[in-house]
């Protein structure tokens, strides 16, 4: 007897494997022009102090070489060099994405020390033991496949790197999940209508959000992939989390 075929989550929705990868890079070509001002509006701020707190406990330092996953737009690589990181690899899988992410180098005169790869994270085309740290900033939710990505995050890690992952988590503070319900799932949308003309992509995100395992759980899935050492800092009550891990 034939088996099922693989689903996976497309926010609320169970798609192939192939058509969520495609689905992913068609919503992020499309929002790709207004998705930093539209974080701004959706978090109030609140996602660059979320940014600027990975980047603290990052504490990148001249000579480190960093990968940052997921990071089209540069706003963790902006970060890093600043705090005296001098090697940065932008990689993303979006054409888009990374388009936005040049310009808005060139604008800030931060081009020095920042390279752009094309490149999904579940393969990545670097070497073993090629970075010192690894980031990735609100990306690893929308990756078809989480776990081949951590594994490519372990194999691209020096012994001794490090991984931080900023992402949407779960609330651990009770009474705030009816607000924050009605704020992602009535005013996001909206607001993606309104600011980057396209409703459906921002819905998609909120769904995702909600589909992505919780702090724990996800701490879990790091571990498999075979890294050590794996810490959790929640942000603005659970809102946000970042996991820390080493490659021992």
């Amino acid at each position: 007897m034939a088996q099922p075929p693989t689903l996976t989550d497309f926010g609320y929705q169970q798609v192939a494997p192939e058509e969520k990868t495609a689905r992913v890079r068609a919503v992020f070509a499309s929002v790709a022009e207004r998705y930093d001002l539209m974080n701004d509006l959706m978090s109030g701020g609140l996602h660059r102090l979320w940014k600027d707190a990975m980047v603290t406990w990052l504490r990148p330092r001249p000579g480190m070489r960093l990968v940052d996953l997921a990071g089209g737009t540069g706003d963790i690589a902006f970060r890093v060099r600043r705090a005296g990181g001098s090697d940065v690899l932008v990689a993303d899988i979006n054409a888009d994405m990374l388009r936005v992410g040049r310009q808005r180098a060139r604008r800030r005169h931060l081009d020095e020390g920042i390279a752009w790869l094309c490149a999904d994270a579940a393969g990545l085309p670097l070497g073993d033991a090629s970075a010192d740290a690894v980031t990735c900033a609100f990306g690893i939710r929308n990756m078809t496949h989480i776990d081949r990505a951590l594994a490519e995050i372990r194999r691209i890690l020096r012994p001794g790197g490090r991984f931080l992952c900023l992402e949407f988590s779960q609330l651990v503070l009770p009474g705030l999940s009816g607000l924050y319900d009605a704020y992602s799932f009535q005013v996001v949308p909206k607001l993606g209508r309104w600011v980057a003309r396209d409703e459906a992509s921002y819905r998609y995100l909120v769904e995702s959000v909600r589909r992505f395992p919780d702090q724990e759980t996800f701490a879990d899935m790091i571990r498999e992939a075979g890294l050590d050492r794996v810490e959790v800092q929640n942000l603005s009550g659970g809102i946000a989390a970042m996991h820390s891990a080493w490659r021992i």
